[in-house]
């Protein structure tokens, strides 16, 4: 898939912007703070409905304007299709195909996307909360259901919490509610639990011979999910359920006096170890760089195997972060079948084919323009 061209409306520092792209490598140039990083973070969001930079949704609408709008024309197999997401003081709303969607788990999935900035290095040594992040930014763009799981469980989660707090400071006594949300959380954090161990089961598998690869067959990656519930990937669902109702029996009291839900996926985290050793530990800076780009190298596949189309490819600013090694196999591994967006303050250094033969655009204080 690709996008064919985008129009801003009101978007950070763009009062307005039309522009189209080609199928292949689109190299952003510009000089820092003009602009380059919102473009790529307009096409991040009209995938996936929010930013990767701010969870703030007013930060992306222009200094004093009431809304702003994105537009993208998508190409598919089955053909063009646009798309619409408009962000509002209130809220959002999309459209595909014109059509409103009633919800926003029912729009993310129509474009796939995968973004690499600097900040995605930070996936392995960065805090659990970047990585469960990581986890359900990439399983929602392939499983609409999900996105919807996750919204429900996040759901009770609040609900659970909240009455937690009642029962911490004296506001309720009866634990009868307590024992309904808890009931419904189980069965909502065991259905993600168990989505996440075979996602990241699926993810090893595309990443382990790409950091092969990479690492010049030196070194193993291997990808471990961390729940913070002692269960296991072989156990049936029924074994799951009831170990989370035992530990849920063993915590009440610890969790009523802290008045917050001790365990579940919101507080479960991702292991990356190189050769066996944990790479956010014991890893040089380069294992650490080698194993978000092999994560992020594998995602392209993860989804192409999902859907039978490759994502988007969005690089903000990330060559430079790279050494010559390392971007020539990510250049080389998206040569001719990934439509790319590359941000840059300047390509000279960068001796590729891939960017010789890219489509070149400049941006000076939210104006961009393609060079001829």
């Amino acid at each position: 898939m690709y996008i064919e061209g985008l129009q801003l409306e009101n978007y950070r520092n763009y009062e307005s912007l039309e522009v189209s792209f080609e199928n292949k490598v689109n190299v952003i140039l510009g000089e820092n703070a003009q602009g380059k990083t919102n473009v790529m973070e307009s096409i991040y969001v009209l995938a996936m409905a929010k930013s990767h930079r701010t969870s703030k949704d007013k930060e992306l609408i222009r200094w004093d304007d009431e809304y702003a709008k994105i537009k993208g024309r998508i190409n598919k197999r089955n053909g063009s299709v646009p798309l619409e997401l408009s962000i509002g003081k209130k809220g959002k709303k999309a459209k595909f195909n014109h059509i409103e969607q009633p919800k926003l788990s029912h729009y993310v999935g129509n474009m796939n996307v995968v973004m690499f900035a600097p900040e995605d290095l930070h996936l392995v040594k960065g805090s659990p909360q970047v990585r469960r992040r990581f986890i359900d930014m990439e399983i929602g763009q392939v499983s609409p259901v999900y996105l919807h799981d996750s919204n429900q469980y996040n759901k009770i989660l609040q609900q659970r919490n909240s009455y937690l707090k009642q029962l911490q400071l004296k506001k309720q006594s009866d634990q009868t509610m307590l024992d309904v949300l808890t009931e419904q959380y189980i069965q909502m954090a065991v259905k993600i639990v168990r989505r996440r161990f075979e996602f990241i089961r699926m993810l090893e598998g595309w990443a382990k011979p790409i950091h092969s690869g990479i690492s010049r067959e030196l070194e193993a990656l291997k990808i471990i999910y961390k729940p913070s519930i002692d269960v296991s990937e072989e156990q049936d669902w029924s074994k799951m359920i009831e170990i989370f109702e035992q530990k849920f029996t063993q915590l009440r009291e610890r969790e009523i006096d802290r008045g917050v839900t001790l365990v579940g996926p919101h507080r479960d985290d991702l292991q990356f170890l190189v050769n066996d050793r944990d790479v956010q530990t014991y890893g040089s800076q380069g294992q650490q760089r080698t194993t978000a780009l092999s994560v992020k190298l594998a995602e392209i596949e993860l989804i192409h195997s999902e859907i039978g189309e490759y994502p988007i490819l969005l690089l903000d600013d990330v060559l430079s972060e790279l050494d010559d090694y390392r971007q020539s196999h990510l250049l080389n591994t998206i040569q001719g079948k990934v439509q790319t967006f590359v941000t840059t303050t300047s390509v000279e250094g960068i001796d590729h084919q891939t960017l010789r033969e890219a489509a070149t655009y400049i941006v000076e204080t939210g104006k961009m323009s393609k060079l001829k």
